[in-house]
């Protein structure tokens, strides 16, 4: 079982994940890469090896507007290659989530042909950079649009758009307040894609009263054999916030810590029947910070899961 965290690294502020810099000042696909080159470099010191992409690695790659960026994939292909093997080299297990402006169920025509066009060329890195199914691309199913679904349907019209290369990255996720795993089992039912399960969206939203380990089943035998599927963890920060007058109110639960509280995920583990492999993203806000300190906690609390899982 392989543990992971997504695109920000903290534990080394001299590390970039990605070239963000305004269009004028020219930023560029292979200035990305070159950061991903220094930051595998910390992963593998690290012994991390699950890494979430940034989507925006190829900086304003499929804006309409500003056609010199759209060939950075070609200009780049060298380079993809390279960092593709290294990836291989160390094991380590990459993806992208795509933004949240990435719809294939949106209504609107414009939007939904910029969702498709970005969804392919994240397909298009991740191809050049020769890795297998398991690197893949999350989406959710969007907006409930007055009818969840029909909402649902056009999210199936959407994923039948895309090209073979990308059905094959793309990934749905459910969510914490709209389309639910059963949602998800549905549209898996239409099209093939496989799901990702995430702890903290069952917790908050599962209005078919499935148990964490069924549902967790459920998504995990949507992936084929042979391959390794992951979920997402993460628990909710519990911290007082106050709004701009001062005055304090409870948190909102799908806001992720920013550390992993070890316990619920300790007793979640140890409560699975004996279940396939699959590999973890940590969801928290420390990042990699967050991971380093959930191995320890675990190495303390729970040395059995590290021997049942041969987490990594």
């Amino acid at each position: 079982m392989r543990l992971g965290f997504p695109v920000t690294i903290l534990g080394r502020g001299d590390l970039r994940s990605h070239d963000a810099r305004r269009w004028q000042n020219h930023p560029h696909l292979s200035v990305s890469l070159a950061y991903l080159r220094d930051l595998f470099l910390y992963l593998r010191g690290q012994k991390i090896y699950m890494y979430r992409l940034s989507a925006e690695i190829a900086p304003y790659l499929t804006h309409p507007a500003l056609p010199q960026f759209h060939h950075q994939i070609e200009e780049c292909e060298t380079q993809l290659v390279a960092i593709g093997e290294t990836a291989r080299k160390q094991g380590l297990r990459l993806s992208f989530h795509a933004g949240a402006h990435v719809l294939l169920n949106t209504p609107d025509p414009n939007h939904k042909l910029r969702s498709l066009t970005e969804l392919e060329a994240l397909t298009r890195i991740l191809d050049a950079m020769n890795l297998d199914e398991e690197a893949v691309i999350v989406v959710h199913v969007g907006g409930h649009y007055q009818n969840a679904r029909a909402a649902m349907e056009e999210f199936v019209k959407g994923f039948k758009a895309l090209s073979a290369n990308a059905r094959r990255r793309v990934v749905l996720e459910h969510d914490d307040r709209r389309f639910d795993v059963v949602d998800c089992l549905w549209i898996h039912e239409q099209t093939g894609v496989r799901l990702i399960f995430d702890l903290l969206h069952h917790q908050l939203h599962n209005p078919h009263g499935l148990s964490p380990a069924q549902a967790l089943a459920a998504c995990l035998a949507t992936w084929p054999p042979g391959q390794t599927p992951k979920i997402h963890v993460a628990t909710p920060a519990t911290e007082m916030v106050r709004d701009r007058r001062g005055r304090p109110h409870p948190p909102r639960l799908n806001r992720h810590s920013h550390y992993i509280n070890p316990f619920p995920i300790i007793d979640f583990l140890r409560s699975l029947p004996p279940i396939r492999d699959f590999d973890i993203m940590l969801e928290a806000k420390a990042r990699d910070l967050a991971l380093l300190q959930f191995r320890q906690h675990l190495a303390r609390y729970a040395p059995d899961l590290q021997k049942r899982y041969k987490m990594a």
